[in-house]
């Protein structure tokens, strides 16, 4: 069995997974329901939303936010602002407007985007790209928990 770098593995899974992407057609948007909803300054209750995957630009969006440097709890709802697509009529939701939230939509919240994001060990698969030969590589992915 060849000995290949991390960064040669690596390289390796995600040039099969975009082509798998591709063919398969990679669910990157989820649907979800609030158990209670955020009302806005119209009054208007917004509970059916739409969350996206996150990505490496979220991360640096919320270290760079004045607001996460000033108190590190916020985050949470920099991070949600970043993923959440849609809420009910609103396409645009931010970080004061999810300061309304109920805690229990919150937790919801949180919740949903851990479990789209599945912050746990994954397998991956590679090919060697020397000998051609098919393994998995296990990686330790990083975040809430």
């Amino acid at each position: 069995m060849c000995n290949l770098s991390f960064l040669q593995k690596i390289y390796a899974y995600f040039q099969e997974f975009n082509n798998r992407s591709q063919k398969a057609g990679l669910l990157t948007e989820f649907s979800f329901t609030l158990p209670r909803g955020l009302m806005d300054k119209n009054g208007e209750l917004h509970r059916k939303g739409i969350m996206r995957l996150a990505n490496a630009r979220d991360e640096l969006t919320v270290f760079n936010h004045q607001q996460v440097r000033e108190n590190p709890t916020y985050a949470v709802l920099v991070y949600l602002s970043q993923v959440i697509v849609r809420l009910g009529k609103l396409s645009t939701v931010t970080p004061e407007m999810l300061e309304n939230l109920y805690v229990l939509d919150l937790a919801y919240l949180r919740e949903f985007y851990n479990q789209i994001n599945k912050h746990r060990t994954a397998k991956i698969p590679v090919i060697c790209p020397h000998c051609q030969k098919d393994f998995a590589v296990e990686l330790n992915l990083m975040g809430e928990s």
